[in-house]
């Protein structure tokens, strides 16, 4: 199937992606390479590697890119990601986590510093032209945001523009000081292409209609979507006395009553702060009709748990899964072909199709 999907860049005239985009294997694994090989993942929290010599290994994506990594802190405390596929036979190199010197493969021996680089191969004594800098482990692009983690297999950006971005509004929060609490995750299986779970995520249009408990803490007149190169912005204001930022002099906002910023990277991570904390939200592709939602939790003010928009977050998930099954099922009907865009309320709808469109056509 032809990959020139185009939007037009002017939303008071643009189409939605077609509904074969959702529905076709072949565009969901060009998304697989297209989109995610050139994009940036969170990868995690960095005081998972407090001490040094620490190595962390894991799995990016699993069951859709299902690249081995490992994670290391090395003498001097730098931070290293790395392949955990030995270069010499293809085994995995770190088995778990826990405090090692060196990264030594259990098949054959090959030994490699925790910075990746290859220094010892039993039996290679008379193997001419070796070693060569692909003896190496591959080395992943890094990026630190407080204790946040993110990582990148051959992306397209600089990542570094999206946490400038971000820390714009949210840079005054000290997220060190945010702890992950363990208790409050969520994973979520849903029956649906994960790119619909993201368009509905990238509007508060629906927010009126579907959910009762949110509509009464949000100012849904006043919601605001604002557009980064790589990630937008969602702004939920309160609509009443609910629990909202204190935001200091000179702030974007200050003055306002925002009650919650709601980030999207793309392609498909969500970066929620609430007075309480942070509520992260990976989505995982596992097929065309197949999604895993990963909700992580970072706490800074728990008195603040459980009150104004950050509240209710499993209802409100449940009910964001019930429309996004339906359309997932509405998007196979012979009738609909594709829809428009409301140039007032589905500005992030637009833009993450336009970035679709973008990478998927691009050589």
């Amino acid at each position: 199937m032809a990959l020139n999907f185009s939007i037009d860049p002017d939303i008071r005239k643009a189409a939605t992606l077609p509904a074969s985009f959702y529905r076709d294997a072949d565009v969901f694994e060009a998304l697989r390479e297209k989109v995610f090989y050139r994009t940036w993942q969170w990868i995690g929290d960095d005081r998972k590697l407090a001490e040094t010599g620490a190595a962390l290994p894991f799995t990016l994506l699993e069951g859709f890119l299902d690249e081995p990594m490992v994670l290391t802190r090395d003498a001097s405390g730098a931070l290293h990601c790395l392949s955990n596929v030995c270069t010499h036979r293809g085994n995995l190199v770190v088995g778990a986590a826990g405090k090692t010197r060196k990264l030594i493969c259990g098949y054959h021996g090959r030994r490699f510093d925790l910075d990746g680089t290859f220094e010892h191969m039993p039996e290679f004594g008379q193997t001419k032209n070796f070693p060569t800098a692909c003896d190496n482990l591959p080395a992943f692009e890094l990026r630190k945001w407080g204790p946040l983690l993110f990582a990148g297999l051959n992306p397209e950006f600089d990542f570094q523009q999206v946490l400038d971005a971000m820390s714009e509004r949210v840079g005054f929060l000290p997220l060190e000081e945010f702890r992950e609490d363990p208790s409050r995750h969520k994973e979520y299986s849903i029956k649906a292409h994960w790119a619909l779970y993201c368009d509905n995520y990238l509007e508060g249009f629906h927010i009126p209609f579907v959910h009762d408990d949110l509509n009464a803490v949000l100012d849904y007149g006043d919601y605001e979507t604002v557009l980064y190169p790589y990630l937008n912005l969602q702004i939920g204001y309160a609509g009443g006395s609910e629990i909202v930022f204190d935001l200091p002099e000179g702030h974007p906002d200050y003055g306002k009553n925002v009650a919650a910023y709601y980030y999207w990277v793309f392609p498909n991570t969500m970066f929620n702060f609430y007075p309480w904390g942070l509520s992260i939200n990976l989505v995982q592709p596992l097929g065309p009709g197949r999604t895993k939602v990963s909700f992580r939790s970072y706490v800074y003010d728990a008195t603040k748990l459980d009150q104004g928009a950050g509240s209710g977050l499993d209802k409100v998930e449940m009910e964001d899964e019930e429309v996004v099954e339906g359309v997932h099922k509405g998007i196979r009907s012979r009738y609909y072909k594709a829809g428009r865009f409301s140039p007032t309320r589905e500005q992030g709808v637009h833009h993450f199709h336009s970035l679709l469109a973008r990478f998927l056509s691009a050589d």
